[in-house]
């Protein structure tokens, strides 16, 4: 983006990083534009929470002529008069994603370190823990917010066809209702996290994704089993509540620990996979559409396996991450259909007395 009334940055040279390039003449390409906001308290609130940045070392924020170009950059630009101009010229949309007159300095002394990296022969560093990407207004990682708004949206028009197509009266019609708007829900975050990186998104983002993977456990124990024993699913579900609770408990308030995340996930993600796949494998010979479940949860974690290709980010856009949700979209209606093929099942089973399986 481009963007005027920043001071250039003072040139220099020092020693050589053992760990990266040589530091090397550094010129201002920062300039920023934007109109000032006044927001109710309530948006201030959410604002000041939003602003919070996620603290994650990694190689580039830890290189020397990074931290420097950023320390310059907001003694030039970001203090009396030249961060009222920049509040002044900063457009609407920037001010209430949060960005500030800091977080501009640290993109483009990002850039500016990635450059001097290429320059050197260097690989392209992470940078609080991220890969660089271009940004595009204000989304901070524009391929991967698309990707999880078309997921979001796959789901909302699935669960209007779902709703359309079957009548209130299936048994499982109330429970997919529910775990449609949690997975929402998740989506929702996942967009907002990828436009905007903060403590406050970051959390929002892990935590209802593991709130859907927890609420495909319930969907599938209350499909499974809880039909013919209903105690046993307010039980399971009652057991689920309590998990997350601890899970999210422990990430906020003692360790926000990515290596356990993953590991939790992983495990809660397993169970899920060979529960279906067990239920898929029972009913092959009764029910002609179990193929799309099981497909579907066989997808879902094949597909997972791509985040595992972190390779940095194609035109600085396209990384393994956006690639993983892109290719989640068509699942959606996949998986939606099978919900619809069982619901209208198992309305009909219970019209004419049928054991249900």
């Amino acid at each position: 983006m481009r963007a005027v009334g920043f001071t250039p940055l003072s040139s220099g040279r020092a020693f050589v990083n053992p760990d990266g390039p040589r530091r090397t003449a550094m010129a201002s390409v920062v300039s920023l534009r934007g109109t000032s906001v006044t927001l109710p308290a309530v948006v201030t609130v959410l604002l000041l929470l939003m602003s919070v940045t996620t603290v994650q070392s990694s190689q580039g924020d830890k290189e020397p002529v990074y931290r420097d170009c950023v320390k310059q950059c907001i003694r030039a630009n970001c203090t009396g008069a030249r961060l009222n101009g920049f509040l002044s010229a900063q457009p609407q949309y920037m001010a209430l994603t949060g960005w500030t007159c800091r977080d501009d300095c640290r993109y483009q002394c990002m850039w500016t370190t990635v450059g001097l990296y290429q320059a050197e022969g260097y690989r392209v560093p992470q940078f609080h823990g991220k890969w660089p990407f271009a940004r595009f207004l204000c989304f901070e990682e524009p391929a991967s917010a698309l990707a999880s708004l078309l997921n979001g949206l796959a789901c909302l028009l699935m669960l209007l066809r779902y709703r359309s197509t079957v009548p209130r009266q299936s048994p499982m019609y109330h429970t997919i209702n529910a775990f449609s708007l949690v997975s929402l829900n998740a989506w929702f975050w996942s967009t907002v996290f990828h436009t905007r990186d903060t403590y406050l998104t970051e959390k929002m983002d892990y935590f209802c994704a593991t709130a859907v993977i927890l609420y495909s456990i319930y969907l599938c124990c209350v499909r499974t089993l809880g039909l013919k024993r209903p105690g046993v699913s307010s039980m399971v579900g009652v057991l689920l509540i309590l998990v997350f609770t601890s899970h999210v408990s422990y990430l906020t308030f003692v360790s926000f620990d990515y290596g356990y995340n993953m590991a939790a996930n992983a495990t809660i993600g397993m169970v899920n996979l060979l529960w279906w796949l067990c239920w898929c494998w029972q009913n092959r010979r009764t029910l002609p559409y179990w193929w799309k479940c099981g497909l579907v949860v066989l997808l879902l974690h094949g597909l997972a396996l791509l985040e595992l290709l972190d390779f940095p980010p194609l035109l600085w856009v396209l990384d393994a991450h956006a690639v993983w949700h892109l290719s989640t979209i068509p699942v959606h209606f996949l998986f939606y259909s099978f919900l619809i093929d069982d619901s209208l099942y198992l309305l009909n089973t219970e019209k004419l007395g049928v054991k249900v399986e």
